[in-house]
Order: C-alpha cells, then structure tokens, then sequence
C-alpha cells in the first residue's frame, strides 16, 4: 500500500507523522473522503473546494489544491481496487505541545483503503448529545472527530450504522458522518447548513437532483416521517428502515427509492458534477 505524505508516495509501512503533528495532539486539521470507483475520484472538485473552505475556517494555510489532485491521482493509480475511500487529511503541521500552531507548515496525507457497497437500508438512533450551531467548527470537516467517536459506538451498542444529532435549539441536524433527508406528504426535505450539519458534497447534489426543500425540522420529525434517508460519500442515498425503536416497514420506500435511482444516474453519467 502506497500512501502520499508531505510531497510524494511512501510505503505505507515507512510513512511517518510526528508526534508533535498537531493534527494528534489537539486535532488541528481537516479532512475529505472521496469515493474512488474503478480507480476515478467521484466529486473531486468539490471536495477539494470544501478542503479549502475549512482549512480557511480553521485559519491553516491555504491548501495547495493542484498538489492534493496530484497526491490523489497518485495513490489511486499505485493501489488499484473496485471501490475505495480515498482520504485527504491536512494538518497544521509541527507544533508546540498546546493549542498555539508552529511555523513548521502543514501536513498532507492522502491515503486509500479498500471498501464495500453499503446495504440499500439501515438502521439509525438519535442521541442526548447536541451539534453546536454557533460554534466555532460548525460546518466545518476537521479531524475533531472524538463527539463522532462516541456516538457511532452508542449506535453500534443498539445495532444502528449512524447516530442522528439535533442542534442546541432542538432541531434536527445531521448524522456522525452523513445528512438526513426526511419525506413528509411526499416531499422530500432537509435541515439547512444553518442548523449546524456539514454541507454535504452528496447531500448538495441529492437536493439538486431531486428538488429537496431545506427546512427547520424538529428532532420528533424522526416519529412521523414517512421515509428517512441518509446520504454521504460512501452511502450515496441509503434508506432507513428504523430510527431508534420505530419501525419504517418497506424501505426504502418510493420516493427514497427514486432518489436513490436518480442519484446511481446522475453520478454515473457525470464522475466531477
């Protein structure tokens, strides 16, 4: 396995990060997850836009984007396989132990591992904690993961793949890794970025191609809606066929279903839309 690092590929078994790297000590950096399908980036673009955007909202440096589509293409050509996570990390580089940066300049990662078609419906719990809004990395995608962490073992505990969060209003927010998607009356809705969720690169593209209305929705929307659906980079579209102990019967359901078609299209036709 070949991984890129701070300016070319390496073994991955000789690649080394110190341990002054302040992407470990405090979790100063940011992150993409690109899926790569027979060795093609899907959505590049946008991703590496959103790199940029949070390394900007992270006040790091500003990402050399033609040195991290170098970094990509390299790695997936040295490790060929059907699906993969393609994983772009950048860090704010050697520092002192603390929350102060140095001025050794960032670290790049880029790095590939194999993985699988996810299931076509999952199961999701809700969870006591809350995504903060108005806080400083709110819609940002930063190696601050840990709050994640946690969640997605309680929803591994209660055999779910995804914990749902509201917001510090109570209002319904986004998964650990993923955005929700709620039908109701046969219109497919969404929370909007300024409820705290991430700007998801493929729930952008699924409001796009579907029409979705972002909406402030209640965190008991889960109880009444007619169909729940996540999306993210590895699970495109991915109905929920139950949200804590309530039962959605035949998910996905129809209009989950259509969006689910209509996204594999879309995608399909256009590999950087």
């Amino acid at each position: 396995m070949k991984i890129w690092l701070d300016g070319g590929l390496q073994d991955i078994e000789a690649a080394r990060v110190s341990v002054l790297d302040h992407g470990l000590t405090v979790g100063d950096g940011v992150f993409e997850t690109v899926k790569a399908v027979d060795g093609r980036p899907f959505a590049l673009t946008r991703h590496l836009d959103r790199l940029a955007r949070s390394a900007r909202g992270l006040g790091l440096p500003e990402p050399d984007l033609d040195e991290v589509r170098r970094a990509c293409a390299a790695v997936v050509d040295a490790n060929p396989m059907a699906l993969g996570r393609l994983r772009i990390t950048y860090t704010g580089g050697v520092s002192p132990l603390g929350s102060d940066r140095g001025d050794h300049g960032a670290t790049l990662v880029v790095a590939l591992g194999e993985t699988s078609r996810r299931p076509d419906s999952t199961a999701v719990i809700t969870v006591p904690w809350t995504r903060n809004e108005r806080g400083a990395l709110a819609g940002l995608k930063t190696t601050s993961y840990a709050e994640n962490v946690v969640a997605l073992a309680r929803a591994h505990e209660q055999g779910a793949s995804e914990a749902l969060f509201a917001n510090t209003v109570g209002q319904l927010c986004e998964g650990t890794g993923s955005n929700v998607f709620v039908v109701l009356d046969g219109e497919i809705h969404t929370p909007p970025v300024a409820s705290g969720c991430l700007a998801g690169i493929t729930r952008a593209l699924t409001a796009h191609w579907t029409g979705a209305r972002e909406t402030d929705l209640p965190l008991d929307v889960l109880e009444r809606a007619d169909e729940v659906f996540l999306t993210s980079t590895l699970r495109d579209v991915q109905a929920v066929h139950r949200v804590d102990s309530r039962e959605l019967p035949g998910a996905p359901g129809p209009v989950t279903a259509k969006a689910m078609r209509v996204f594999e299209e879309r995608a399909g036709n256009d590999l950087d839309p």
